[in-house]
């Protein structure tokens, strides 16, 4: 079950009790999704891409696909976006979700799109939902210019945040393209430097120090 709070910024988020997280930081769901996510992660990768290619490990609240959206139609950005989940929340959840108080309806029309499919949700942002685990998920020919690392924290899934996964993630990469995660925790930057990638490490959220962009 999941329980509904109210974060410092005024957006909700999540807990888990299933994995006795919450799937945002208390001190503002959505800012720390632009900082982490917008900020250092798709504003980045416009300046570098035309069009962007995004994968998401965790779709979760589905606030960071949400956010990208509106950025799309507002910027004209051409953004195709996939979404890996193994434990979606329930349609009355994101309904429930006050999301659509800052960025309109569009909350619950991504939560009903169909799982397995590509559907657009506006003009310029396509989203295909994959339900199932990163550890099962089959490396296809398709290339991402951006990664959005959203997994919970290490000490909850440590299985995600693995050397492994992220040589896994990498193959997955376009040559340049970026992965964006709020967990700077020195095995996870050794991990991802032995994956291929480089760190930068940025000034983070209100209540983060400091998160992580990676170039590969």
């Amino acid at each position: 079950m999941n329980n509904i709070y109210l974060t410092e910024d005024g957006s909700h988020s999540i807990f888990s009790q299933k994995f006795n997280q919450t799937y945002h930081s208390k001190f503002g769901a959505v800012q720390e999704s632009q900082r982490v996510f917008i900020d250092l992660g798709l504003c980045y990768a416009a300046e570098k891409f035309e069009e962007i290619r995004i994968f998401e490990m965790g779709l979760g609240t589905a606030l960071n696909a949400l956010m990208t959206a509106q950025v799309s139609r507002e910027k004209l950005l051409k953004v195709s976006y996939t979404a890996i989940e193994a434990y979606p929340i329930e349609i009355e959840t994101a309904k429930s979700l006050n999301y659509q108080e800052f960025f309109g309806e569009d909350l619950v029309k991504l939560h009903g799109l169909p799982w397995g499919e590509t559907a657009s949700l506006n003009a310029n942002f396509s989203l295909h939902k994959i339900k199932g685990t990163l550890e099962d998920l089959v490396v296809a020919e398709q290339t991402y210019h951006l990664i959005y690392f959203d997994a919970f924290a290490p000490e909850t899934q440590p299985e995600l945040w693995t050397q492994e996964v992220f040589e896994k993630i990498a193959q997955m990469t376009v040559k340049g393209g970026v992965l964006c995660t709020y967990c700077s925790k020195g095995y996870v930057q050794r991990n991802l430097k032995a994956a291929g990638f480089s760190i930068e490490k940025h000034a983070g959220p209100k209540g983060k120090r400091e998160v992580i962009r990676a170039i590969l």
